[in-house]
């Protein structure tokens, strides 16, 4: 028997997992004399870099060695694009974008739009984005290591590459103790990471869209086809969660977590966080000096999360996106979904609803028995914790060290479940096709 897409993805993230708790597990990966970490260590720092979350239970910087740093990153970039690939031709293939059939049709029908037509030319599109995204922030950032900080090169090469593949990848990994604090006032350092972090959130799907449409620009095509309902949510969503997310931290906690710094300062450390709230994990100010209020705005904008087909987690924002367009409609008393211009099918609500209700479900539990294992913890914080975990963006209020073992295993299955749960999830439910022949009398319900 044949396994099913969503059966890969999850198995292709396990076995990653499960190599990289092996490795981290031998006595190399940790400075010299130190002996090998311990199992729940290793499986969970495995679990957070292969699902791009950033959670620690230690000390990246000082608990591993080199060679644990560079498995970590390694773990953190097979983790990007295995989700950027797996995700993105799992829609494709659901949308009908991939195989003979599809560029059939689509000539038949002369339709525009993004079809790349063989796995192959996908992978290298990929592959060869990444790697000139990363290139060019890990560029920067060695560059401000050397001269902006007195690195040598050879320092400032390793500081720049392992953060330029982990803003990018949206991981939230950091090699200082204190994430980046000590760059809170630093453009140079802030910019280059949020742009990683916002371009790896977009989504691969929204990018290619939006390369093709500059390429056909420049080749003085007028008349371009309409942005996709998914390239108009996502960079419509991202642009209000960013302004949402900047001015609720500004507002919130001038006079709290930001009141040490300086009006620019502060103003960059908001924006920053706007950034990384959403998907990336990174922090300039420390989240357990926050106000709960923030942390609050903070969960919502975790469990938002970025684009689809990225390195972004969350729902995403085309499922919110698509939940808001049917609470429109039901406004409006409309028998359809319409989004400019176009009707978004019954099957793809389903699916939204499907993905939220599974989302909510799953941290709610995971939140109760949090509650039941570490009472003495505050319920915001373990509430903060699983809504990090499971929207794989790698924020904390610094609990995470101090849970106890059965609470570290908890976390450690909801960044899993984080990761691989939507995807496979939608992929499971497009990939139904079983039509009834017969139907069932109707019935309303009450609703409300």
């Amino acid at each position: 028997m044949q396994p099913k897409p969503a059966q890969l993805v999850a198995g292709a993230f396990f076995a990653m997992i499960v190599i990289g708790t092996v490795v981290l597990a031998l006595p190399v990966s940790r400075p010299a004399g130190d002996g090998g970490a311990d199992l729940v260590t290793a499986v969970f720092t495995a679990t957070s870099a292969t699902c791009l979350t950033g959670l620690i239970v230690v000390d990246t910087a000082t608990y591993w060695s080199h060679f644990g740093q560079f498995v970590i990153m390694a773990l953190i970039q097979l983790g990007g694009l295995g989700i950027i690939t797996l995700s993105t031709l799992a829609s494709w293939i659901i949308a009908g974008r991939i195989g003979v059939k599809s560029r059939l049709n689509t000539a038949a029908e002369g339709r525009g739009g993004v079809h790349l037509g063989d796995v192959k030319t996908l992978l290298v599109a990929t592959l060869s984005f990444t790697m000139f995204i990363e290139a060019v922030i890990g560029f920067l950032l060695v560059w401000r290591f050397h001269y902006g900080y007195g690195y040598d090169w050879p320092a400032a090469i390793w500081e720049g590459v392992f953060h330029s593949i982990s803003a990018f990848n949206n991981a939230g990994f950091s090699l200082r103790s204190d994430s980046l604090v000590p760059y809170a006032g630093d453009v140079g350092m802030l910019a280059p990471i949020s742009a990683a972090i916002v371009v790896g959130g977009l989504g691969y799907p929204v990018l290619l869209e939006l390369s093709l449409r500059v390429r056909r620009r420049t080749q003085n095509i007028k008349h371009l086809p309409q942005l996709s309902l998914t390239a108009r949510f996502t960079l419509i969503g991202t642009v209000v969660l960013l302004v949402v997310g900047f001015v609720g931290f500004a507002v919130m906690e001038w006079n709290g977590a930001l009141a040490g710094q300086s009006t620019p300062v502060k103003i960059l450390s908001a924006a920053f966080q706007s950034v990384t709230t959403r998907t990336a994990g990174f922090n300039t100010v420390d989240f357990g000096q926050m106000h709960p209020t923030s942390l609050l705005l903070t969960d919502v904008l975790m469990i938002i999360g970025g684009g689809s087909g990225g390195t972004a987690g969350g729902m995403k924002i085309t499922t919110i996106a698509v939940l808001v367009a049917v609470l429109v409609a039901e406004i409006r008393s409309d028998e359809s979904v319409f989004v400019s211009g176009r009707r978004i099918q019954n099957r793809v609500v389903r699916q939204a609803m499907a993905v939220t209700t599974m989302a909510l479900v799953l941290v709610g539990a995971a939140i109760a028995a949090l509650m039941l294992i570490a009472p003495y913890i505050p319920t915001s914080q373990l509430a903060f914790e699983a809504i990090s975990a499971l929207a794989t963006v790698g924020l904390s209020t610094g609990i995470t060290s101090i849970l106890p073992t059965s609470a570290k295993l908890i976390i450690t299955l909801l960044m899993y479940a984080g990761r691989i749960g939507p995807i496979t999830m939608v992929a499971a439910l497009a990939a139904r096709q079983q039509s009834r022949l017969y139907s069932f009398p109707v019935e309303r319900p009450l609703i409300g």
